[in-house]
C-alpha cells in the first residue's frame, strides 16, 4: 500500500508540473505571437537560387496560354492547333487591330480586361523578371505582354479616342467556331470625349506605363511610345470623367465596371513610377486619394477592382524610399500601405481579422462566376509584400496585437497556388496540361473542334455538345474554379466554372513566377 501511496503522490506531483509547463508554454507561445516571431529580420534573400520544380514546372505550362489566345499573324507559332485569325481586325476603322489576345473560350477582345492583363503581367515581370529567367521564361513573358502591347497602340487612335472592343458579343455568342475561319462581323466600339469610359482609358494608362518600364531597357523607343501613350490615356481618363458601362450599356452583361476611381489611382501609381514625377503622387495622396482610395476598408483585387493592388504597389515606396516626397504626402502614402497591411491579414487564415471568405479546405472564396480570380490574385499580393518585408528586413505585420512574418504570407500564397495545382479534395489540377489529372471538357470554342473540322457559325455547336473530351488541350488555361463546397463539373456548357481567361492567366503566372525561387525584391523598376 505505502509503495503505490508514493508512486500515486508522485505522479500526481508530476502530473501537476506538466500541466503547469503547457500552461507556461501556451502563454509564452500567445505572448511571442502578440508581438512578434523573432526580434531579428529574416535574412535578405540573394539572387534567384534553386527553382522549386513544381512551381517551374508549372509557370512553363501556365504561360503557354497567351499563345493559345494570341489573334492576328502568328509568328513563331508554338500551339499546333492555332494559326491564323482576325486578321482584318480593326480594318473599317483603317486600323491594324489584328493583335491582342481573345478574352476567355469566346473571339472576343475587350479592351478592358486585356489591359488588365498587361498590367498584371508586366508587373509580373518587373518583379519576378529575374526568377522567370532561372527556367527560361522571362522572354516568352516579354513576347506574350509586346503582342497586347502593339494592339493597344494601335487601338489608341489620337489623343482622346480609344478603342476599347473588337466584336460584337451577342453575336459572337451565337456561333461555335474555331477563330481561324469565323466569319461573323467584328464591329468597333469606343470611347472618346462625347462617350467617355474612365476606368477603360484609365486600366489601359496602367497597361502602357508599367509595359513601358519592361522595355526601357531593352527597347528604349519602344518604351518612350509606350509611355507617351500613357500619359495621354491618363489625361484623357482623368478630364473626361464617365463609367464606361454607364455610357455604353451593352457592356454590362459582361465586364461591368463598378466604378473608375480605383483604375485612376492605379494608372497615377503606375506613371508615378515610370515618370518619377510627383505629380502623380499628389494625384493619389491628396483629394484623388480621400475620394477614391477607401483608405482602411480592405477589398479584393480583380479585373474590376485595382484597389487592393494600388495599395502594394505604393507601399513599395515606404518600404524602399522614394526622393522627393513630401511631408504633405507621406500620410497619404502610409494609409496606402496601412491598407495595404489590413488586406494581408484578412487573407492570413491564422489572423483575428482573416476573412471567412474561403473553402473549407482553405481556397479564399468570393464569386461562383471564375472563382479562382481572387484566391490566386490574394496569393500573388502576399507574395509580393512578403518580398517586400524581406527585402526590406521587415519583421513582421501586427494583425490586431498578434503578429506575422514574411514566411506566414508566403506559406498562404503557397497554399493557394497548391490548391489550384491539384491539391484539393477534387485531387483535380485547375491549370490545364498541368499534372495527370485536369478538366477535358473545357469551355473553349477552338479547344474543342477538331483542327480537320469543317465548320460554319452554327453547325460548330455539335462539338459544343459532344460527349467527346476536347480534342485539343487549351494548355496553360486556368479554367474557373470550384464552388464553395468545393465540387466541379467538367462539361463544355458550365462556362461559370470552365471558361479559361487570360486574365486569369497574367495572375497565376505572376503567382508561380513569385514562388518558382526566391530572390530579393527590387528596390526600384528603373
Amino acid at each position: 500500500m505505502g509503495e503505490k501511496s508514493r508512486s500515486g503522490g508522485c505522479c500526481g506531483w508530476l502530473l501537476v508540473a506538466v500541466i503547469l509547463a503547457v500552461v507556461a508554454g501556451a502563454i509564452v507561445l500567445t505572448i511571442k505571437k502578440k508581438t512578434s516571431h523573432s526580434d531579428k529580420p529574416a535574412p535578405v534573400p540573394g539572387p534567384p537560387g534553386a527553382p522549386v520544380k513544381k512551381y517551374a514546372d508549372s509557370l512553363k505550362i501556365a504561360m503557354q496560354f497567351f499563345d493559345v489566345q494570341k489573334a492576328g499573324k502568328l509568328v513563331d507559332n508554338k500551339i499546333s492547333w492555332r494559326g491564323d485569325s482576325a486578321l482584318k481586325d480593326g480594318s473599317q476603322a483603317n486600323l491594324d487591330l489584328s493583335k491582342g489576345m481573345y478574352d476567355a473560350g469566346d473571339h472576343m477582345k475587350f479592351g478592358f480586361p486585356m489591359a488588365f492583363t498587361a498590367t498584371v503581367l508586366s508587373w509580373a515581370i518587373l518583379e519576378y523578371g529575374d526568377q522567370m529567367a532561372t527556367v527560361n521564361q522571362l522572354e516568352p513573358a516579354k513576347d506574350s505582354l509586346k503582342w497586347i502591347t502593339d494592339y493597344l497602340i494601335n487601338a489608341h487612335h489620337s489623343p482622346n479616342v480609344l478603342y476599347i472592343q473588337v466584336g460584337d458579343p451577342v453575336a459572337d455568342h451565337k456561333c461555335w467556331d474555331r477563330p481561324e475561319v469565323m466569319t461573323e462581323k467584328r464591329p468597333l466600339t469606343q470611347v472618346n470625349t462625347s462617350t467617355p469610359g474612365t476606368e477603360v482609358a484609365a486600366e489601359t494608362a496602367a497597361a502602357m506605363a508599367s509595359a513601358s518600364l519592361v522595355f526601357k531597357k531593352t527597347d528604349p523607343t519602344y518604351s518612350s511610345t509606350l509611355l507617351t501613350h500613357a500619359q495621354q490615356l491618363f489625361t484623357f481618363a482623368d478630364k473626361y470623367r464617365g463609367s464606361y458601362s454607364l455610357n455604353i450599356p451593352e457592356v454590362q452583361n459582361y465586364y461591368n465596371s463598378t466604378g473608375y476611381g480605383d483604375e485612376l489611382l492605379w494608372a497615377a501609381s503606375w506613371l508615378y513610377h515610370a515618370t518619377g514625377d510627383q505629380s502623380y503622387i499628389q494625384y493619389v495622396t491628396e483629394q484623388n486619394g480621400k475620394d477614391f482610395a477607401k483608405w482602411g476598408s480592405p477589398t479584393w483585387f480583380s479585373w474590376d477592382n485595382k484597389l487592393a493592388g494600388t495599395q502594394v504597389l505604393l507601399s513599395r515606396l515606404s518600404f524602399f524610399g522614394s526622393k522627393g516626397i513630401s511631408d504633405s504626402e507621406k500620410p497619404g502614402l502610409q494609409m496606402y500601405r496601412k491598407t495595404a497591411e489590413a488586406v494581408m491579414c484578412g487573407l492570413l487564415p491564422d489572423s483575428p481579422t482573416a476573412t471567412s471568405s474561403r473553402t473549407a479546405n482553405g481556397l479564399i472564396w468570393v464569386s461562383e462566376w471564375n472563382s479562382l480570380q481572387h484566391p490566386v490574385a490574394s496569393a500573388f499580393l502576399a507574395a509580393l509584400y512578403s518580398d517586400y518585408m524581406l527585402t526590406s528586413r521587415t519583421v513582421a505585420i501586427s494583425c490586431s496585437g498578434h503578429s506575422f512574418s514574411p514566411a506566414d504570407l508566403r506559406k498562404f500564397a503557397e497554399s493557394q497556388a497548391d490548391y489550384v495545382l491539384g491539391d484539393n479534395p477534387m485531387k483535380l489540377s485547375f491549370l490545364l496540361g498541368c499534372g495527370d489529372k485536369y478538366p477535358q471538357y473545357v469551355h473553349h470554342r477552338g479547344a474543342s473542334i477538331p483542327v480537320d473540322a469543317t465548320t460554319g457559325c452554327t453547325d460548330g455547336f455539335q462539338w459544343l455538345d459532344s460527349t467527346e473530351p476536347n480534342p485539343n488541350v487549351a494548355i496553360g488555361g486556368l479554367v474557373g474554379g470550384p464552388f464553395l463546397n468545393e465540387t466541379y463539373i467538367d462539361s463544355r456548357n458550365n462556362s461559370m466554372q470552365g471558361e479559361p481567361s487570360t486574365y486569369n492567366s497574367a495572375l497565376i503566372v505572376g503567382l508561380l513566377s513569385s514562388l518558382v525561387t526566391t530572390s530579393s525584391a527590387v528596390q526600384s523598376f528603373t
